[in-house]
């Protein structure tokens, strides 16, 4: 079933506080204070209303133990460069729904049903939305025709579907069985660190091919920041986008309102 952002991710406890999100004092409307958190870094930047950057991207390191409670205490001082929003979106690396984080593979386990949504709201007072962070980079680089797909490769392996700009909630192709394991054993920070660059960029050529069987998609793009190591021309119709789509796609998680 497709949804719109703010089925899959927004409760309905705060959608009078989403619907009051457009009250800013800025004349060109609501400023999006976007946040990108990864195993390795946690990145935020401030957004326009139609997704372009009002600030640089700003970044720190995720804590080495990455509960909630240390990666809430590492967002207070990132964002503090960062002030004069009116909302917040995030990209959280696992499942997501209605605000609350589900899975955590590469963080820490007491992500696990986490209300990270309403904790955000209680914390900065302000609206906010959370979603998967490859769905939200996947906001930031698709052309909303077709049948669209990214995947990310990072310390994990992150991936979402679109069909004519409407995310397919809940896809995580990275922890699907793929050969003897699963396909972000191969393609996350693991596979590079066991297999070597050579032979990791052989294993993705591989899975672009499997995936392109899979989903049939129209345009595939690769994010995240191991697409720096790529070595071979993707085929047609796959884009390698940069690392600020994770942020840029914030935006779109309040297209609904």
């Amino acid at each position: 079933m497709l949804m719109s952002a703010n089925e899959s991710n927004t409760p309905s406890s705060t959608a009078g506080a989403a619907r009051n999100a457009g009250n800013s004092a800025h004349s060109q409307g609501p400023v999006t204070l976007a946040i990108d958190i990864g195993g390795s870094g946690l990145k935020a930047m401030l957004l326009d209303p139609e997704g372009k950057p009002l600030s640089e991207r700003e970044r720190v390191d995720t804590p080495a133990v990455p509960t909630p409670k240390a990666v809430m205490a590492a967002l207070d001082g990132l964002v503090k460069s960062l002030p004069g929003y009116d909302r917040v979106s995030v990209g959280f690396p696992g499942v997501t729904k209605k605000g609350v984080t589900y899975t955590s593979f590469n963080l820490h386990p007491d992500w696990m049903n986490f209300h990270f949504q309403e904790e955000l709201e209680k914390r900065w007072r302000k609206p906010a939305r959370v979603a998967n962070d490859a769905s939200v980079q996947g906001y930031g680089a698709i052309k909303g025709a077709g049948v669209e797909m990214i995947v990310t490769l990072g310390t994990g392996m992150g991936s979402a579907l679109f069909t004519d700009g409407k995310l397919c909630p809940g896809l995580e192709l990275g922890h699907h069985p793929w050969k003897k394991k699963t396909y972000e054993d191969y393609l996350g920070r693991r596979g590079i660190d066991k297999y070597g660059k050579k032979q990791w960029n052989k294993l993705l050529q591989e899975a672009i091919a499997q995936i392109t069987n899979t989903f049939n998609w129209d345009y595939l793009y690769l994010g995240g920041g191991n697409t720096k190591k790529i070595e071979f021309d993707p085929p047609k119709n796959v884009k390698i986008v940069s690392n600020e789509t994770g942020l840029l796609g914030g935006v779109a998680l309040w297209r609904d309102q």
